[in-house]
């Protein structure tokens, strides 16, 4: 039995270290195919770079000028040099300047990304601490008046917009009750209102998720067993509710990125001084190396989320670097 059990476990490590070192390859063209899509956005936007660097620093674009900085940019050159010179200096954290203040992107964003993080973690909290419990209530209580309620309230929130959400919010909570900063980072009860406006969304989704989950693993034959030999109820629904998390898990580690990435509408409607006002700023004064540095770190931020989310599946679910 147990030379039978280590066997298992060896056959088991040697299909998750497979599973792990194929995922880990198919990352590498997956970045380098990123990388070009962002370098090429510089390519197909409409005008000129140079003349737009000219023009965000109010300088007149002559021909002259345009040469210049065209020369200053290295937009004289070949395209696939400048995308190898360019690929070169991001994997050593060199994303170029910004148009507007001359100022390295990579800083830029550098002190932009805490206040984003911050606001994900409080909205993160929010999903966990409101979704749970009220999932597996609706899925102890099925049917109730309750269950009815919220299945409402997930609907409702799953179709309004974040934009009209937080608006509402600021209304009610900050002009009408005083209880809420409007915008900014004034006071520690400033990220509430725009994390619950990050959060709302998802916290419908995983209030659904967690109860259709619960309930279909009702149904399964071990609770049919578990109740003939009369097991407690408690005991059964926190079996039910193991069984139930790996689909949730899941769902959880690929919103962490969308959290991120998310978050620029909130962070705009609240003046949230993080990467996605950053970006829409940018998008607003065409400061290209700001808007290419954004779709090429959320987009590898997807990535590599995606590869952890799937070895942790996987090491749940044996089934699944199998068939990998």
């Amino acid at each position: 039995m147990g030379f039978g059990r280590n066997c298992d476990d060896m056959q088991r490590g040697a299909f998750m270290r497979n599973y792990m070192i194929k995922r880990i390859l198919w990352i590498l063209p997956m970045l380098v195919g990123i990388s070009f899509f962002a370098f090429v956005l510089i390519t197909l936007s409409p005008g000129d770079p140079a003349e737009v660097a000219l023009r965000v620093n109010e300088i007149v674009p002559t021909p002259e000028a345009i040469a210049l900085m065209r020369e200053q940019l290295g937009l004289d050159k070949p395209f696939f040099t400048r995308y190898v010179e360019w690929l070169l200096a991001v994997v050593q954290g060199d994303f170029g300047n910004s148009y507007v203040n001359n100022k390295s992107v990579f800083q830029e964003f550098i002190m932009a990304l805490p206040a984003t993080l911050y606001l994900s973690a409080v909205a993160l909290i929010f999903i966990i601490f409101i979704s749970v419990p009220i999932g597996v209530l609706c899925a102890v209580y099925e049917g109730s008046m309750g269950d009815i309620f919220v299945r409402v309230f997930i609907f409702l929130a799953t179709a309004m917009p974040g934009f009209w959400v937080g608006l509402l919010l600021i209304w009610l909570f900050s002009v009408q009750l005083g209880l809420f900063p409007t915008s900014g980072m004034q006071a520690a009860n400033s990220v509430v209102l725009p994390a619950f406006t990050l959060a709302l969304t998802y916290i419908a989704t995983y209030i659904r998720l967690i109860r259709n989950n619960m309930i279909e693993n009702k149904q399964e034959n071990y609770v049919t067993y578990a109740k003939a030999r009369g097991l407690k109820e408690s005991i059964i629904y926190r079996h039910i509710f193991k069984n139930s998390l790996n689909e949730v898990l899941t769902a959880l580690g690929m919103s962490i990125p969308k959290l991120i990435a998310g978050s620029v509408i909130v962070e705009n409607i609240f003046a949230w001084p993080g990467v996605g006002r950053l970006c829409v700023s940018a998008i607003f004064n065409r400061d290209f190396p700001i808007i290419q540095a954004y779709v090429l770190m959320m987009a590898v931020l997807f990535v590599i989320c995606n590869l952890i989310v799937d070895i942790l599946s996987a090491s749940l679910d044996p089934r699944i670097s199998q068939d990998g």
